[in-house]
């Protein structure tokens, strides 16, 4: 299974070109790419939610709570993905290319 990925609108843009140029396979698409500039997070969360892609974000205060609010509600989800912002790109990049690499091993 290959993973498909939304990044909401704060994510680092040299994370997405970094993933994009390290595994050139990647589905990887910003939620500005989709005119979903200055969406709710519940909004980018069913976006991800609809077409089957995990979300990639930094927003650790408010995203999970949506997250958990979707699931509450029965609500479809791919998956959450936080990545610190203070985590250097180099390392951010090399930490999502791991769990793309367990998530198909795994065939999740």
């Amino acid at each position: 299974m290959t993973l498909k990925f939304l990044t909401d609108e704060n994510f680092h843009g040299h994370i997405c070109s970094g993933l994009r140029k390290a595994r050139p396979t990647s589905d990887i698409v910003r939620v500005q790419e989709r005119g979903l500039s200055g969406a709710d997070d519940p909004t980018v969360l069913e976006e991800a939610a609809l077409r089957d892609r995990v979300l990639l974000t930094h927003d650790a205060a408010t995203i999970p709570d949506f997250a958990y609010e979707r699931l509450g509600q029965g609500k479809r989800m791919s998956g959450v993905l936080i990545v610190r912002r203070s985590l250097p790109v180099k390392d951010a990049i090399l930490a999502i290319l791991l769990f793309i690499g367990l998530a198909e091993k795994q065939d999740v």
